[in-house]
């Protein structure tokens, strides 16, 4: 049996142990009740991605809704978007109110007033606020900035012609110092599987904004591809300066135009063709060497190669399939005989360019 003296000892020492365990962890309990918490507000949070994008004098935001609260809780419930404005300073005056889900995606576009669509450019910047049931919110988002003013006016005449350098788009100029911005659509988008591995050319963009200077109302755009439809619009773009920062002030976005990139061009003429008569050697006939400068057209297939005989007709010798390089080794010429050749390109698709410059040369005799 234990003695009456060591279960007091016992009990002493174990008390003493739970003492110094309460001590240590008084945060987590022990039997004594900690502070309690303050209610949460259920502030959702601020939206931080606000952008707007005016064209002409209608203004459209974006946004992304806050998916949790200020406590970093899930917001669950539509909150209410007050949408507002301020051209200088002073109270944001309110545009419009909506309700959206939390996480979602917000838009809204609307068309300037008059008096904020005329007179001199001078900055805009909006606002959205997002409150919860009780009309609380945790502050404006950040500023997206505009500008305010008359805006330039919209491109008007466009029109689009393909040619072998690409496609010129022409419309009717205002200034000659014009700041235009094109926005190319791709229509017929090739399937992403030709565009596989690890050498192949990146996929062209469906969608392209192409900043051009404008010579006196017209621009080329080189950098289509033959084979696809695209679509383009335009607008007129002005550059300010305001508060230390450069904004764009951009007209209304023109009417589309459609064109299709069709290759119909032959490749350019060959030049530097010369001629070179070969006495027979060996137990060889005579011949005569061609060769001239090589086209650089990626679509070249070759050449096609003829020959005459003072005013007799041109007679294609190359045969019906163009010779891959730029030379041709005629051996079916006869002593005496003076030869006049000409060169053409021809491209995959059977574009064929014009005759190259005549080269002549006689076959000696035998």
């Amino acid at each position: 049996m234990v003695s009456p003296d060591k279960l007091g000892s016992r009990a002493s020492l174990a008390a003493a142990i739970s003492l110094a365990f309460c001590a240590a962890f008084a945060l987590a309990g022990c039997g004594t009740p900690g502070a309690p918490l303050p209610p949460s507000l259920n502030l959702p949070q601020a939206v931080t991605n606000l952008a707007a994008v005016r064209a002409g004098d209608q203004i459209t935001l974006t946004w992304t809704m806050p998916r949790r609260n200020t406590d970093k809780m899930i917001l669950k419930s539509p909150l209410d978007v007050r949408v507002c404005r301020r051209e200088v300073s002073g109270a944001c005056e309110t545009v419009t109110k909506m309700m959206l889900a939390p996480a979602t995606n917000g838009t809204f576009a609307e068309t300037l007033p008059s008096a904020l669509a005329s007179g001199g450019p001078r900055p805009l910047r909006y606002f959205v606020e997002v409150k919860n049931r009780r009309g609380r919110s945790a502050g404006l988002s950040s500023a997206a900035a505009v500008l305010a003013g008359e805006a330039p006016a919209p491109v008007t005449g466009l029109a689009a012609e393909v040619r072998k350098d690409g496609i010129v788009l022409r419309w009717n100029p205002v200034d000659p110092q014009d700041s235009i911005r094109l926005e190319r659509t791709l229509e017929n988008r090739p399937p992403a599987k030709q565009h596989q591995g690890p050498l192949a050319a990146p996929p062209e963009p469906a969608h392209q904004n192409l900043d051009v200077a404008s010579d006196e109302g017209k621009a080329l755009d080189k950098s289509i591809v033959f084979g696809q439809a695209y679509e383009y619009r335009a607008q007129r773009i002005a550059h300010v300066e305001a508060n230390g920062k450069e904004l764009e002030l951009a007209g209304a976005v023109s009417a589309p135009v459609r064109i299709e990139a069709l290759d119909v061009f032959p490749p350019a003429v060959p030049t530097g063709l010369a001629a070179v008569a070969n006495p027979p050697a060996n137990g060889e006939p005579s011949s005569i060497d061609l060769n001239w400068q090589p086209n650089t057209e990626p679509d070249l297939a070759g050449y096609s190669i003829y020959r005459r005989e003072a005013e007799t007709p041109w007679q294609r010798i190359s045969g019906s399939q163009p010779v891959p390089a730029p030379a041709y080794h005629d051996a079916g010429v006869l002593p005496g005989h003076t030869y006049i050749y000409g060169v053409s390109a021809v491209d995959r698709k059977g574009h064929e360019s014009g005759r190259s410059a005549d080269a002549e040369e006689t076959v000696p005799n035998q």
